[in-house]
């Protein structure tokens, strides 16, 4: 951020007083532009014993394969944003059950909300975001191609509690090793 989006004055980065953390700061209207992280709300959609993924057509990870799942808008709540999403991503109108899992990306700033949700009468189709569509038993789940930690943990619970017969809400850190380049997950109060 250069400009104040109030005034249009040019901001600087410092710790407001009263603050302990440094902020963009206009020093003309005394705005204080705070930088908060991003929600994505997206579900796990189920049609009797499958789950609907969707191969995406837009970076990042294009090709690969993802539960729908997006940036909230404005005036939404997280179960329309995740209703939305699916609907913009497979065509796909769904009734948005329980929150399922919430995972913490402080490494790119985001929490995700992951909704369970049941496909209306199998119905979907193929969105701008996605190169295809398609329902996938556990079996055939195509588990080197899928986009996000988050999505594959997500599928993880999902296989495994669908065994069990319970799904209890699941919350995680999900932590990146850039020395190592792999992923380190961690389970909250466990």
């Amino acid at each position: 951020m250069n400009f104040c989006s109030q005034c249009g004055h040019p901001i600087v980065r410092r710790t407001p007083e009263g603050d302990s953390r440094p902020r963009h700061v206009c020093d003309n209207c005394h705005t204080v532009h705070y930088e908060n992280p991003k929600v994505i709300c997206g579900c796990l959609p189920v049609w009797e014993d499958k789950v609907l993924l969707c191969r995406r057509a837009i970076e990042p990870r294009r090709g690969y394969w993802t539960l729908p799942a997006g940036f909230m808008e404005n005036g939404e709540t997280t179960p329309e944003a995740a209703a939305r999403e699916t609907f913009e991503e497979a065509a796909a109108p769904v009734d948005i059950g329980d929150l399922y899992a919430l995972f913490n990306i402080r490494h790119i700033n985001q929490v995700y909300l992951m909704f369970r949700a049941h496909l209306k009468d199998g119905v979907f189709g193929v969105g701008e975001e996605s190169l295809e569509c398609r329902l996938f038993t556990e079996e055939e789940i195509p588990w080197d191609d899928i986009a996000f930690p988050t999505i594959k943990r997500t599928l993880y619970y999902y296989f495994d509690d669908r065994k069990k017969g319970e799904f209890p809400f699941r919350m995680r850190d999900i932590e990146i090793d850039f020395r190592r380049t792999t992923e380190v997950l961690r389970e909250e109060n466990s």
